[in-house]
Order: C-alpha cells, then structure tokens, then sequence
C-alpha cells in the first residue's frame, strides 16, 4: 500500500499554515538557527517565488515562539534556542500601495498604524520613518523584549516602475528617496538597543549609493557560501523530501524513477547562488511539475519579461553571449536606477546563475531548460514582433527535426520563419542578425544550442547537442555554404568533441541579405 503523500504547498508561504494543513515542509529551519544566533541584521536577495516569504513567515514564527510548530525541525531537535516571545513587526511590500510617492507614505503609514493598535502603541501621527521608529521603541519600552523586523520584497516599490518610461522612472527614484529614510530608523542609535533582529527580502540589491547606503549594518548573505543552499531543493531534498511524488510522477507518464529525476534535473535544477558548487531546484517549478505531473514551464509563467526583453534589445545587447557571460563579483552587488546593468539584471531575476568560479571571475548561463527555452522563445518573439502565430509552429518542431536528422524538413522550415519575418523590423541584416534569430529560433525548439562555442584555435558559431550527435554549425553571409564547412575543417572543431563518442554532423550556412533568407546549405556527415 502506497504511504499517503502531504499536500502540495503550490502559492503557500505560511509557515503556520504548512505546519498545521498536512503540507510538505522542506526542512531549512537549520539556516534560521544559524542567522537568529550568529547575527541580527541581514538581507538576501533571490528571484521571485524562491521562498523568501515563506522564510520570513518561519522567522516570524520562531521570535513569536510558537514551538510546537517546529516540533520535529532541525531546530527543536538540534538548535539551542531559548523559546521567549518577541514583539514581531512585519511589512510586506506586495501588500503596500507604492503607484505614486504619496500613496507609498500613506500606505506605510496605515500599515504601522494598524501594528500599533494591534499591540496598543500610540503615538502621533507622522511621517512613515518618525512612526516606524516611535513603533519599534514604543514596543520595547512595553514589553522589555526586544523587537523582531521582517521586511519582505522590500524593492517592490522600486522595480515595480522601471522599464515602463520616463514618468514611472521618476515615481521609481521617488519611492527610493522614502525607503532610504524609512529603512535608515533601523540603524538609528536610539532604535538598535530596541532591536533583536532584521531581516530584508528582495528580489534585488540596490548598491551602497542608494536604499543601503542608509542601512549598511547589513549582512548580505545572497552569495554566502554558507546560506547557498537555504532557499531553493538540493538534490538529497528532492530525493528523500518528494520520493514518494517521484514514484507517482514516473508510474503515471509510464517512465523509470531515474528517468524522471533526471528530467526534472535538465528542467529544473543548475540554481548556484555563491562560490560553493551547491545547485538547487526552483521550488514553484518543483511543485507544479510533481502537482501536474508534467515537465512544463511554470515559474516563467508568473512573471513578465517585458523590461528585460526591452532592455536587452535597447543595448542592442549580444543574445547569443548570455550564456558564456564572464563577470566580476561586484556584479551581484550592483543594480541602480539611473544605470541598469543588463548583466547584473539578468543574474538577480533569475534568468542566469553562476556557472563556474575560477578566482574573481565567474561565468554565467542559464539555469536549466525551462529559463533558457522560454526565456529565448520571449526573445525571439520580440525581434520578430507581429508574426508570433505565423512562425510558432514551426519553431517549436526545429528540435525535433535536428534530433530526427531530417535536415530537409528543417531547412524548410527555417526558411519559411526568416520569409515570414517583415523586412521592416530589422535593417541590419548581417551575419550578426542571422546568427542571433538561428540561436534564438533552436533554443526555444528545445535544442541544446551553444553559441560562440570558444576551441583552442577559434569559436564554433553554433553547436547542437543531443544525446547521440552533435551539430557543428558555422554560419557566412553573402558566401558561401562551402566556405562554412571549409573553415570548420580547417580550424579542427570536431577535435573538442571527439572524446564525447557522438555523431558528428557539420553544416555550412550561408545568408543571402538581398534575399533576406538562407541561400544555401551544405551537410557533411
């Protein structure tokens, strides 16, 4: 007889509610234990539907010292930790009204009213930052205990404008200038000695110069090696935590155990946050994939990437470079208003992580599948503008002709999306267009697709892997197919993948800018 399996937490981030409604708690109470005893002001940064709140919520719990909710945890198993009640005050900014600079003040201002008559503090009415300081002393002073604050998504105010023009850019800085003063209180000298601990959510880190310079008694775990692992599956999580949802996942879609692991794996997992070589699975994606039973794209479906994709194509960025990104670590530190780094943008919503460390230098992609399929089919969709019906279908089959070696059907394909595409939308059609709308085009099919793959004596424009060949893919403009192959064999590409023991199939490509299309092909086996 199957063991009864624990409910799904899909969109739950009460840790009360997890504890209480038979829903499946991943243990991370380990992590808690070691920031309320180690430190008292922090802050982390993930993307969106990683956890934070969920994590706040347990935070909130602890200082309440609800313990039997934690019986059974790491925590009340493990931790030494003295179960005394602290006064607890939450701010949760998707909770709080920031359309305009004035709506933000009096929202915030309602919100600690609202906490002051729940514990019966009075005081005056004020500004925002004069009431968040008299509320945190005004609840020390009555109860001698000092105060827990939990801000969660504290930069909703902020990016919830950027990237939609000038008036809303102005909205943006506007709501900063309040949050500096209102998050300043919390290092006030009159408010520390009221305070037992602080912890930030965010999805990003606006630098020193900005909200922190006011709160920069901040210990910013977001690339801790130690904190690496604490939101987000690792792998031992997901096999003893979801075994049993495993085993339903794979007897139903008729696959092995292992099969469907290492699927969820490709989908799913590759989220590296530090030096640490530690990945993790994306939870939202892990939970809908074992609800459904199915390998779909969930978290990329609960955001919009309209600002990204405009970004991107304002800096007329390289798309095809995302995924060989080498940066400095300064990068998951940076992100301002008035000089958005595409780079530093792309890492702290999510869309690529670290991939490597090799000193100060660390080299970021995509996390797994389902960012990079959707996240380059959005791309492609924005460079070809109004036909997105016209040339979906046939994108969503180049994977399968690759795999299938059905080169014709392919080419024929391909060649009915660039002739679908207006010639109105892009005028620069060299080497650099072609390449980027092929790249884009085979990784939203599906495909493994590396572009600018760098050998010892030059780059492959393009290599396709699959589990039993591999596309060495080299692209020319007003040429030749010809001269494509010529230069894959003369500069030794297949040489980086012959201990892989695949298939290796090499195509020259070459793109006619008078006819705005292929012009010719040539496959050598």
């Amino acid at each position: 007889m199957r063991t009864r399996l624990q409910k799904l937490p899909i969109g739950e981030s009460s840790f009360e509610n997890m504890r209480t409604r038979d829903y499946l708690y991943v243990d991370k109470t380990e992590y808690v234990h070691r920031m309320v005893t180690e430190g008292a002001y922090y802050f982390v940064s993930r993307p969106r539907r990683f956890g934070k709140s969920l994590l706040l919520s347990t935070l909130k719990c602890l200082f309440q010292a609800r313990k039997e909710l934690f019986e059974g945890l790491w925590i009340a198993e493990h931790g030494e930790w003295e179960w005394e009640e602290h006064p607890v005050v939450v701010i949760d900014f998707n909770g709080i009204n920031h359309d305009t600079p004035e709506n933000l003040r009096l929202s915030l201002e309602e919100h600690l009213m609202t906490v002051a008559k729940e514990s019966q503090i009075a005081f005056e009415k004020s500004f925002p930052a004069p009431k968040f300081k008299a509320l945190i002393r005004g609840l020390y002073q009555k109860t001698g205990v000092p105060v827990a604050v939990l801000i969660d998504e504290y930069d909703k105010p902020i990016i919830g404008h950027l990237g939609r023009g000038t008036e809303e850019l102005e909205i943006a800085k506007a709501n900063r200038d309040i949050l500096k003063g209102f998050f300043g209180v919390l290092k006030e000298a009159t408010v520390v000695p009221a305070l037992r601990f602080v912890f930030l959510t965010g999805v990003s880190q606006f630098s020193k110069v900005s909200v922190f310079s006011e709160l920069n008694n901040l210990y910013d775990i977001s690339t801790s090696k130690q904190y690496a692992d604490m939101l987000g599956y690792t792998q031992e999580e997901l096999e003893t935590c979801f075994a049993g949802r495993i085993e339903q996942f794979a007897e139903e879609i008729g696959w092995s155990q292992d099969k469907v692991k290492t699927q969820l794996a490709l989908q799913y997992d590759g989220y590296r946050f530090s030096e640490r070589d530690v990945k993790v699975y994306n939870p939202f994606s892990i939970l809908n994939a074992f609800s459904d039973r199915s390998f779909g794209n969930y978290w990329f479906r609960t955001g919009t990437l309209t600002f990204l994709v405009n970004l991107l194509k304002q800096e007329q960025y390289d798309l095809p470079t995302i995924e060989d990104l080498q940066v400095s670590h300064s990068i998951f530190t940076t992100f301002e208003i008035d000089r958005l780094n595409p780079e530093a943008l792309l890492f702290q919503t999510g869309y690529l992580t670290i991939k490597d460390v090799d000193g100060r230098l660390y080299t970021l992609g995509y996390p797994n599948r389902e960012v990079k399929t959707a996240f380059t089919e959005s791309l492609l969709f924005s460079w070809t503008e109004d036909v997105e019906e016209e040339i979906s279908s046939h994108v969503l089959r180049l994977s399968r002709y690759l795999r299938d070696e059905d080169l014709e059907a392919f080419f024929e394909a391909m060649m009915a999306i660039f002739a679908s595409i207006p010639y109105d939308i892009e005028t620069k059609r060299d080497e650099s267009y072609f390449h980027t709308i092929f790249y884009l085009m085979i990784s939203a099919s599906g495909g493994d697709a590396q572009s600018s793959v760098l050998t010892c004596r030059g780059r492959i424009d393009l290599a396709v892997t699959f589990s039993d060949k591999i596309y060495i893919i080299e692209f020319k403009c007003n040429q030749s197919a010809e001269a494509g192959i010529k230069q894959i064999r003369e500069q030794g590409y297949v040489e980086k993948y012959k201990q892989s023991g695949k298939k290796m199939i090499l195509i020259g490509i070459n793109f006619s800018t008078e006819k705005r299309n292929l012009e010719a092909w040539q496959v050598d086996r």
